[in-house]
């Protein structure tokens, strides 16, 4: 009775704005896109919900969530707004995300994040599950730096060189978590692994061993920042430049290269400048910098301590009380955490307070969210992520790889800040 009630009431609000009228013609689901244990209703548009105030959505949402009950399950990433975020059922950066994708026994998991973690869940998960991203606009401008016809391009070159076969071995491919699935598939084949900021430095431990030379793509901060960090000199880094033959780079540069990083780069995390750290200081004296391995090279030397997103908030959490932190990490995530610890007295502020905002984490809204639900419950499945049979096979060999090394938590503060302005303990 109740469900009946409930998909009468669903589909008659989608088309009782005043902007559309009522009516209850809308487009149909299209059979593949069809839930196989629900007979689908017509679909709900978008358009309907965009139209409306976010705090109208609240209510909405909280009863579609409680409707589809265990069947659901909501991840969040830090950077998702508040009007977001606050429904997630676990919140996390993409490592801790990935793990309890690969773990949910949901027949839906609706990801507030990007597109490339949304594929990740889809690799990760069940055959029987649909992974649903709100808004299919949530990219990643880092992943897509990184394109399957450019990389296949860069090995190619390699193998020419003689550094590698087709098959990894002379080079060990390393992607970043930020990355399609059609390059995580790419470097699963060839005997490479993923990583997050998280587990980085133990992913790169493990391709060392397995190589005398790793390929990092798409982020060459993150990867420059580990290696350095683990004791591998600039001058054994190259960067490879897609847009150039051979990268930029001589065959001898090349063969010398422990390391050889993809030009690619987060357009958050980029904008953090080592006068930023200058200037925080000077206006706060005492204040600990703690940035992203995303960021530039120079601002990771200039900080007290560098770590994944989760290491961040942990590190913040466990100061004591009265500590002052300047974050440089998205700007949603630290303004959440200033709020959340305040009544410990404790100062989080961003260290560029011109604001950096990840605005593809950002497109995901009440609305979205509430669209997805809504349609979950009348049983249709929208804005499903499915990865191709072949992509997904050596993906997921890659993901599991990277889900069986051990999270390396963080990366040291440089030894020269040490010194100067102390460093943050566990």
């Amino acid at each position: 009775m109740f469900h009946a009630q409930w998909n009468h009431w669903s589909r008659a609000k989608c088309f009782q704005h005043p902007r559309f009228g009522t009516s209850t013609d809308g487009p149909k689901l299209k059979a593949e896109d069809k839930v196989t244990t629900a007979a689908a209703t017509e679909i709900c548009p978008l358009e309907n919900y965009l139209v409306l105030p976010d705090q109208t959505m609240d209510a909405r949402i909280a009863a579609a969530r409680a409707k589809l009950g265990s069947t659901a399950v909501i991840l969040g990433h830090h950077y998702q707004r508040d009007e977001v975020i606050r429904f997630a059922d676990f919140t996390g950066d993409s490592y801790k995300l990935a793990k309890i994708s690969s773990q949910s026994k949901a027949d839906h998991i609706i990801f507030c994040g990007v597109h490339f973690m949304a594929e990740s869940a889809d690799v990760l998960g069940n055959d029987f599950q649909n992974v649903i991203l709100p808004d299919l606009n949530a990219g990643c401008s880092m992943a897509d730096m990184a394109e399957i016809g450019q990389v296949e391009d860069c090995w190619e070159q390699l193998v020419k060189l003689g550094l590698t076969d087709e098959a990894g071995e002379g080079i060990t491919p390393i992607t970043y978590m930020n990355s399609t699935a059609a390059i995580k598939a790419f470097c699963g084949e060839r005997g490479g692994v993923v990583c997050t900021s998280s587990n980085a430095p133990g992913a790169f431990d493990w391709g060392f061993a397995k190589s005398p030379k790793l390929l990092f793509l798409p982020d060459q901060h993150l990867g420059r920042n580990t290696a350095f960090a683990m004791g591998v000199p600039m001058s054994d880094m190259v960067v490879w430049d897609p847009f150039l033959i051979m990268g930029g780079n001589t065959p001898d540069r090349l063969r010398k290269a422990k390391l050889i990083l993809w030009k690619g780069h987060c357009s958050v995390h980029q904008r953090f400048l080592p006068e930023h750290v200058d200037k925080v200081r000077a206006r706060h004296p005492g204040i600990q910098v703690v940035v992203h391995p995303e960021c530039r090279w120079e601002v990771c030397q200039k900080a007290d301590a560098i770590g994944s997103t989760e290491r961040l908030i942990q590190v913040i959490e466990k100061a004591p009380r009265g500590t002052k932190f300047a974050v440089g990490t998205e700007i949603h995530l630290v303004n959440r955490l200033g709020k959340q610890f305040a009544d410990q007295d404790k100062m989080v502020i961003t260290l560029d307070d011109s604001g950096c905002l990840c605005t593809t984490m950002f497109r995901i809204s009440p609305q979205h969210l509430c669209w997805a639900l809504e349609n979950l419950v009348d049983g249709n499945v929208v804005n499903r992520i499915k990865v191709e049979k072949d992509v997904k096979h050596w993906a997921r060999v890659a993901l599991n790889r990277m889900l069986d090394i051990k999270t390396g938590g963080h990366v040291p503060a440089p030894a020269a800040m040490v010194a100067a302005h102390g460093t943050l303990q566990d």
